[in-house]
């Protein structure tokens, strides 16, 4: 374990459990993020339109960078059915240098290019 480079972090999304995964397939391509998590199925009860609401919905767990985060959030709002999706981030404290390194490098951009992703660390 080490400090964490400070761009690292996880971002919460939820979506309609048919649509989840195609959204994190998308995050992934486009590079926004180097991996999604998608837990199939949670329950979320929230208030929308003076209403409370309570669905079944699936949570991305998104791993990227804080320089990337606007470009993250525009990415899922092009691609989400939701008029106002959750997309928050969360900061990391720790974790294993390979992994947050190989996080990092998936998704930061040098001189155009992105950064080699294939170092044999991931999922």
């Amino acid at each position: 374990m080490r400090d964490v480079p400070a761009d690292v972090i996880v971002v919460y999304v939820t979506a309609p459990r048919g649509e989840a995964a195609r959204i994190a397939r998308v995050l992934v391509e486009q590079r926004l993020a180097t991996c999604v998590n998608v837990v199939p199925e949670i329950q979320s009860i929230y208030r929308w339109e003076g209403e409370v609401h309570h669905e079944s919905e699936s949570l991305l767990v998104v791993k990227t960078t804080k320089d990337g985060f606007e470009a993250l959030a525009r990415g899922v709002r092009s691609v989400h059915p939701y008029k106002t999706p959750e997309i928050i981030a969360l900061p990391v404290v720790a974790g294993d240098r390979a992994y947050l390194d190989w996080v990092a490098d998936g998704v930061r951009a040098v001189d155009g290019v992105h950064a080699d992703d294939t170092k044999g660390v991931g999922p």
